[in-house]
């Protein structure tokens, strides 16, 4: 084993200190009866928010939402605004490709304890931009709490264009927006035309350091699971003004990134597998990791504890 150490919540305004940094995008653990480990999802909750997280993802990409049951999506809320106890912000996803399906997942998840609704731009039917408006708005109509709109193209084929980005943006129901893109430019072609308080986060680790640069509010990541305080360090330097130190950690972190993008999220469970946090189990169509690829994150997560060490000093 590696060792490496409701209204309350919904004003739109106050996003800016909570919607804004690594923000972890949790996996959903699963114990050998294919049911969701709940001691180790709480854990997962307590290491990130003793890092100093300032929300908390749960039941989206990372956390195979796609094969969560109703009752399962609620539970994750559950357990994560249980340990929160209302230190952290709690975002549930609640997506779905459905509006009235989306609908019933946002209100079960409100219900539930969430902080604020992420929704995922309609995957495989590729709805034109006026359907996609009507959706979200649907969304937000069924909850008071803020909608984070998630646009992610590689997963929905057709994403969310930028004139109806700027519609929905306008309303305060709408509180941000993850792009999945990974496109800097999008930022700062879009970033004058929104509302000041409409926050814009990236999905994507390897160029988050430059969607911060150009303005952007941080990153829904994959890779702060893994490496919290890191992340945390590489942001503190940033919003610090030294750029060579948040620089030089965030690209120690590129090789790690690139590993548990190339097969999400069955690399990422066995990363935090090997930390102890976890088991490694899938579910269907996803399948755990073959002994080359295992050999190679064993390979970088080893390397990446230096790091932790260099970060304590």
């Amino acid at each position: 084993m590696i060792s490496l150490t409701t209204s309350r919540w919904a004003s739109k305004a106050d996003s800016a200190e909570w919607l804004s940094g690594f923000i972890p995008d949790l996996p959903t653990p699963f114990n050998h009866r294919d049911e969701i480990d709940a001691d180790a999802f709480g854990r997962l909750c307590e290491r990130q928010i003793a890092a100093g997280a300032s929300a908390l993802v749960v039941g989206e990409t990372a956390g195979e939402n796609a094969t969560l049951e109703p009752a399962e999506r609620v539970q994750l809320v559950e357990i994560a605004a249980r340990v929160a106890r209302k230190r952290v912000r709690i975002i549930a996803g609640a997506g779905s490709n459905a509006t009235d399906r989306a609908v019933t997942f946002t209100r079960a998840v409100e219900a539930a304890g969430a902080d604020a609704i992420m929704s995922v731009v309609p995957y495989y039917n590729k709805p034109v931009p006026r359907g996609m408006a009507a959706h979200f708005r649907d969304v937000a109509a069924a909850t008071t709490l803020p909608v984070i709109l998630h646009d992610i193209p590689s997963r929905t084929v057709k994403g969310l264009a930028d004139e109806t980005l700027l519609e929905l943006a306008a309303s305060p129901r709408f509180a941000g927006l993850r792009d999945g893109g990974g496109d800097v430019a999008r930022l700062t072609r879009l970033r004058s035309r929104l509302p000041a308080t409409f926050r814009m986060l990236t999905g994507d680790d390897h160029s988050s350091l430059a969607w911060l640069a150009a303005g952007g509010d941080g990153c829904i990541s994959t890779v702060a699971n893994v490496a919290p305080d890191l992340y945390v360090a590489v942001y503190r330097h940033f919003r610090a003004g030294r750029l060579y130190q948040a620089r030089e950690l965030h690209q120690r972190l590129v090789p790690l990134a690139a590993l548990l993008e190339r097969e999400h999220p069955a690399a990422l469970k066995f990363a935090l597998a090997l930390l102890g946090l976890m088991q490694p189990a899938t579910r269907l169509p996803i399948v755990q990791l073959g002994a080359t690829d295992k050999a190679e994150v064993a390979q970088t997560m080893a390397a990446l504890a230096d790091e932790y060490l260099a970060v304590a000093q």
